[in-house]
């Protein structure tokens, strides 16, 4: 990009009829790492499924990629991303394929290299996924290896409202960053949540902080067990969803 189109996009930034997204690009770091401080190990990842269902639907696409972040939560380090795909052996829908563009002709006979997932998996000190509630299940039965590591949610576990976001969604917490991607493929997802975990909230610090931070905190899950059905409604308005696997 030249000094030209740098001035254009400036002024067209500057309009307030307009604003500037950027297309998220693969990145080395976002930071300077201190070599007298410390770092631990983060891996985002994202998974494409034949469904929502997580007893019967099985993955078509597994994304991940480590990255190295400091104390203060900044990213100093970004690896290769790596993405498998996987035959799921069962008709793939066709909203799937029109959700994905994956199709049974891309998936015939692929299959997920366990060791080397897990190699990266087990290095983590971390896993972020933006819904983990979706993607830990189906990960968990497929390598059973990494059940009880530690994951965080970065939809769920931040307060976005109070970090300056209105919404939850990837996309569009990235486009509020100044971002914009392809979505619905893992590969994609995952970049943009190191970017989106790489950005500074209003008080300076980055998002991967806040959501360290919250991860390590005590966390209880309360399960109304025999309520009565007429009760339902008042439950759900104080936030409780229904488990239809272990019926209550």
């Amino acid at each position: 990009m030249n000094d030209l189109d740098e001035r254009m996009i400036a002024e067209l930034d500057g309009h307030p009829d307009f604003k500037v997204l950027r297309r998220l690009r693969p990145v080395a770091a976002f930071h300077q790492a201190d070599p007298q401080a410390g770092s631990r190990i983060g891996v985002a990842i994202d998974v494409e499924t034949t469904g929502l269902d997580r007893a019967a639907d099985r993955i078509i696409e597994l994304a991940i990629q480590r990255f190295r972040f400091d104390g203060r939560g900044r990213i100093i380090q970004v690896g290769l991303p790596r993405v498998w795909r996987e035959d799921p052996g069962i008709p793939l829908d066709p909203k799937i394929t029109k959700l994905t563009g994956l199709t049974a002709d891309d998936l015939a006979g692929q299959v997920i290299d366990e060791a080397a997932a897990m190699e990266i998996l087990s290095s983590a000190d971390i896993i972020v996924a933006h819904n983990a509630a979706f993607d830990r299940p189906f990960v968990d039965r497929r390598l059973p290896a990494i059940a009880g590591h530690p994951w965080a949610c970065s939809m769920a576990e931040l307060d976005w409202l109070d970090l300056g976001f209105d919404g939850k969604a990837l996309a569009h917490l990235v486009s509020q960053c100044g971002w914009f991607y392809e979505g619905h493929r893992a590969e994609n997802d995952i970049l943009a949540l190191i970017y989106l975990l790489s950005h500074s909230a209003p008080d300076g610090e980055t998002i991967l902080s806040h959501l360290v931070a919250c991860s390590q905190r005590m966390t209880y899950q309360v399960n109304a067990i025999d309520a009565p059905f007429d009760a339902k409604d008042r439950l759900k308005s104080r936030g409780y969803r229904w488990n239809a696997e272990m019926r209550f």
